[in-house]
């Protein structure tokens, strides 16, 4: 599937270059083009009203309605739409930031949580929609913008339709008795963790797994892995690896979060974000194998140090090198594996 997903894509952005250079030399020679593609140094836009709230202490505050342009990766507040030309109320870069959802189909709720890189830490602002589909687009614009990427990215139009999947597959059957009986017994224990066992009674989870189970009955095997992989990447801590740990100057224990592109302090009883670095920003990284500490070094912010209360610091370092690894290859499969540089990078430890 990798492999055939590959070709088609390679294939398709092929077509697109071929098509773009078509319209190019049309243009050239003083031709209308066939507007295929459209103007491709145009970057899309988003505008539309949305609620704003920003957290703070002791504060019973509510969303606050803005009219919102989502330009390149910043988000600008307006207090009405006649009023975009002038001054921003407020502006939001969000390159680097953590984007964690927050939907509840059945109460209509589409909130997106962003915690954005400041100085002294992370500003939390929510983002509240009022429908699926405008979700859908300001959710995928937050996790590109969050990459350094625009909507211009290929894989805009994709994240949109994943995210609008995931969100089908939520939707409650409208009426219980049409549930079709399957003859398997279902145990809930070995299906869901035990937080929601405690929760809930065996035969509510029983019922809202059979209703669950119709929005992909009538799916291929294929199809319905493909829908279950889209919906485990949906997930707020999708690829991210945790580990216990104690930060130079804390005075209590920690999480510190690994991913493919980044560090995340969070705090170990929510699981919330504090910090975020990413490796793009990171100029080294050491360990202190005596006393198995960790520091990471940055362009333009204070380093970070932590030792690691439940695993050996070894584990860390292979992580982050192995992340940077993968980093500088290629997407080309025919590369060849570059064996010195990878255990350079995962290794040295005495």
């Amino acid at each position: 599937m990798s492999s055939d997903n590959h070709m088609n894509n390679s294939e398709k952005e092929v077509d697109e270059v071929d098509a773009a250079l078509s319209d190019l030399e049309i243009t050239l020679e003083g031709g209308k083009t066939s507007n295929a593609l459209g103007d491709i140094t145009s970057i899309p836009e988003l505008a539309d009203y949305v609620k704003v709230f920003k957290p703070k202490k002791l504060t019973l505050k509510g969303y606050k309605q803005y009219w919102c342009t989502f330009k390149d990766i910043t988000i600008s507040c307006y207090k009405s739409k006649e009023e975009a030309h002038g001054t921003p109320a407020h502006q939001m870069n969000l390159r680097g930031c953590e984007v964690t959802p927050d939907v509840n189909i059945s109460g209509q709720k589409f909130n997106i949580k962003l915690l954005i890189p400041v100085a002294d830490g992370m500003n939390e602002i929510w983002l509240r929609c009022d429908t699926e589909k405008q979700y859908a687009h300001w959710m995928a614009a937050c996790r590109l913008a969050s990459k350094g990427k625009t909507m211009a990215d290929s894989s805009y139009n994709l994240e949109v339709q994943n995210i609008l999947s995931f969100l089908k597959m939520q939707h409650m059957n409208p009426d219980p008795q049409f549930i079709e009986p399957i003859t398997t017994d279902i145990n809930p224990e070995c299906l869901v963790s035990p937080r929601y066992l405690k929760k809930y009674k065996n035969k509510q989870i029983s019922a809202r797994i059979l209703e669950a189970h119709q929005n992909v009955a009538q799916m291929s095997l294929i199809e319905a892995k493909m829908r279950f992989i889209q919906a485990w990447q949906s997930l707020p801590e999708f690829g991210i690896t945790h580990f216990l740990a104690k930060f130079q100057g804390g005075k209590k224990e920690e999480l510190i979060g690994i991913t493919y592109n980044r560090l995340i302090r969070m705090d170990a009883h929510t699981g919330d974000a504090i910090k975020t670095w990413r490796f793009s920003n990171m100029k080294q990284w050491n360990v202190n194998w005596e006393i198995k500490m960790v520091t990471v070094e940055f362009a333009d912010e204070p380093s970070l140090s932590f030792i690691c209360a439940e695993v050996d610091c070894k584990v860390v370092h292979e992580f982050i090198g192995g992340y940077i690894f993968l980093s500088t290859r290629a997407k080309d499969q025919n590369e060849s594996l570059d064996e010195e540089m990878f255990y350079k990078l995962t290794s040295g430890w005495v």
